[in-house]
């Protein structure tokens, strides 16, 4: 929703509320006043006059009443009004972004397939916990991941590049991190890999389209290593401790109380083999359940002793297709948040990025529905 629509809709809305309570309040005193005026005319003068002051009292005591019942009133069909409205907003689909990111699905030509380069075994679903939790029933009493083609991943040069950058990050904000020479040249490889995949070639064409990108292949190259290994400030209180690419593909904790990040499906699988990471089971509306050959799933999880109560990550696609679509995201808006709701291949999805100055602070996929269950 633009900020131009949000005032129309917010003004809207209050001058509903208003005209309710103004309505209730005001018929229904009317009401009980006419049924006070008639039973005082057929009253004597002497009887009136001993209930004058009680029933000044009454009248306003019931008008008090009333008012606040159009009041009550008023506020429900607002909140109605407002959520009725915001469900619907929430799935508008962006056609633009859905063609462009349904194109890259299908150039992806280095995404794993299920059943055949690895398995997943959901479970149960997981319950809810509270956001800074340290622990959670268990609906999983196995790993997500219970088969991975390592051989494979490591035979594409992307992840095999890719995975060689997810041991370069201090985990905890406030950590200052200290990039090396060899980091360095491990993240321009990876980005030179990244380049050449048809994926990211189709992203640049399109970003050049809109007028977000230079066709110089270094200069855009520049412009993604901005985005994604520039160190900032996430702890105001430590130094350089962050970037876009350790919190959406590495992970890390805010204060030892917080997950933050990790939506890629590797560092996942990555760090359950190392048991330092538990699945807790899978979170799905009770209509909607997931099956274990989809690309996108909102899972629970621990990891070093934190929980996190809902992630969301794509499955068996390729560090290029999400560096694409979140790139793509990130440079054709401006807002500090930017959603997009997009149908892609059988899932339907809420794109989520947020910026950090001229760098991703945070990017992930939640999942709204998946086997064409939206259509």
């Amino acid at each position: 929703m633009l900020p131009f629509e949000v005032k129309f809709y917010s003004t809207h809305l209050f001058y509903l509320w208003i005209d309710t309570v103004t309505y209730l309040g005001v018929f229904r005193h009317e009401s009980i006043s006419r049924g006070h005026l008639t039973g005082r005319e057929s009253s004597s003068k002497t009887f009136n006059k001993r209930r004058k002051l009680h029933s000044r009292s009454f009248e306003h005591a019931q008008q008090t009443k009333t008012m606040r019942k159009g009041y009550d009133f008023g506020w429900i069909l607002v909140l109605s009004a407002l959520f009725t409205f915001s469900d619907a907003s929430s799935q508008t689909v962006n056609q633009e972004l859905s063609n462009i990111f349904n194109e890259l699905w299908k150039l992806d030509v280095n995404r794993l397939m299920p059943g055949t380069h690895y398995n997943i075994s959901l479970q149960g679903k997981a319950g809810y916990i509270p956001q800074g939790s340290t622990s959670a029933v268990d609906h999983a009493s196995s790993p997500l991941f219970t088969s991975v083609d390592e051989a494979k991943l490591n035979s594409m040069t992307t992840y095999a590049r890719f995975m060689k950058l997810l041991d370069n990050y201090e985990r905890s904000t406030g950590v200052a991190e200290r990039v090396t020479a060899e980091e360095v040249t491990e993240n321009n490889s990876f980005l030179d890999a990244v380049l050449e995949t048809a994926v990211m070639k189709r992203a640049h064409r399109y970003l050049i389209g809109k007028g977000k990108s230079r066709s110089d292949l270094r200069q855009f190259k520049s412009q993604l290593y901005y985005m994604w290994f520039r160190l900032y400030h996430r702890d105001r209180n430590g130094g350089e401790d962050s970037s876009g690419f350790e919190h959406v593909f590495v992970g890390e904790t805010k204060f030892g109380r917080e997950i933050m990040g990790l939506h890629n499906w590797v560092q996942f699988y990555l760090q359950e083999k190392q048991e330092l990471l538990d699945y807790k089971g899978y979170k799905a509306r009770d209509n909607d359940a997931p099956n274990e050959d989809d690309h996108v799933l909102n899972v629970q999880f621990s990891w070093h002793g934190l929980v996190k109560p809902v992630a969301s990550a794509f499955v068996g696609v390729s560090p290029e297709f999400e560096m694409a679509i979140f790139t793509i995201l990130f440079l054709t808006s401006t807002e500090k948040t930017t959603t997009a709701v997009v149908n892609l291949d059988e899932y339907q999805l809420e794109m989520v990025v947020h910026r950090h100055g001229r760098s991703i602070g945070t990017a992930y996929p939640k999942l709204l529905s998946s086997n064409n269950r939206h259509v």
